[in-house]
């Protein structure tokens, strides 16, 4: 008997130590369980950030509403539906030869938005690409003003489409996405050209008006003065100007004037036919 009792204790001290050391064993996970258990919460983490940034651009993309559509016989802006009607295009051509980074820095500071017409003769330094790159990330329109400035109409269907096209893709290959705007040089189509740009998706479009190219008004206070009291500035114009020193320097004066006037400027992103 005496035996037996000293026996049921130890054995209840066993059996006590064993199922502590089983519901340690329990709580406590293994090596190879934590870090999976790691990696699993750090990839559920980056899908939940990617999912955030895939639901920002596409709020930021639904949030960019088409309000003007372009008049393609006199490339006036027209409102839709309830859109001001008082407002102006801003565009800048044959860029970037001399000062369009200059003028782009205006326009952002004026909080002005335009489109930036380029050549490809004006891309074939790598300083004139990181022009290019820094006026797009600066919100800029990028639109085609041909490979290099040709007549159109004096051009072969395949010269036509070598000029549009390779253009495009130096843009394309620059700043990520090839232009969505199309300007012939000298205002020149062809339909061969309106078919093309057409294809390619692109908005075509002339200008209602412009000067700096004009004797008597390649200087800054004549330039801004007839930008301003044009008798063809009117609702929906789409104001054609050029990357040249006067022109930045009226810029402000320009931008000012047109205010005082009661007009807004038209963002690019806001013309139907842009986005596909």
């Amino acid at each position: 008997m005496k035996k037996r009792n000293w026996l049921m204790p130890a054995c209840a001290v066993l059996f006590l130590s064993a199922c502590t050391e089983d519901e340690q064993a329990e709580e406590q996970p293994t090596s190879e369980e934590s870090p999976a258990a790691e990696a699993s919460e750090s990839e559920t983490a980056e899908e939940a950030v990617e999912d955030e940034e895939v639901i920002d651009q596409a709020e930021e993309e639904a949030a960019v509403e088409v309000s003007y559509r372009l008049n393609p016989q006199n490339s006036k802006l027209e409102p839709i539906d309830e859109a001001d009607e008082q407002v102006v295009l801003m565009t800048i051509d044959d860029a970037p030869s001399t000062c369009a980074l200059e003028m782009a820095n205006v326009l952002k500071e004026y909080d002005v938005p335009a489109i930036f017409f380029v050549n490809g003769h004006f891309l074939s330094t790598q300083e004139e690409q990181e022009i290019l790159a820094e006026i797009h990330e600066m919100g800029f329109a990028i639109g085609n003003h041909t490979n290099t400035h040709v007549n159109l109409k004096q051009s072969s269907e395949a010269v036509q489409e070598q000029e549009i096209v390779l253009l495009n893709e130096t843009v394309e290959a620059i700043i990520g996405e090839a232009p969505r705007f199309f300007r012939a040089p000298f205002g020149v189509n062809t339909e061969y050209s309106n078919a093309l740009v057409e294809e390619l998706g692109m908005v075509r479009m002339n200008w209602t008006y412009g000067y700096d190219f004009m004797q008597g008004y390649m200087e800054k206070e004549a330039l801004a003065d007839i930008m301003v009291n044009a008798p063809e500035l009117n609702n929906g114009g789409n104001l054609l100007m050029h990357d040249r020193e006067w022109t930045k320097e009226a810029l402000p004066d320009i931008i000012d004037g047109l205010r005082d006037k009661g007009f807004d400027f038209v963002d690019p992103d806001e013309i139907k036919g842009v986005h596909p």
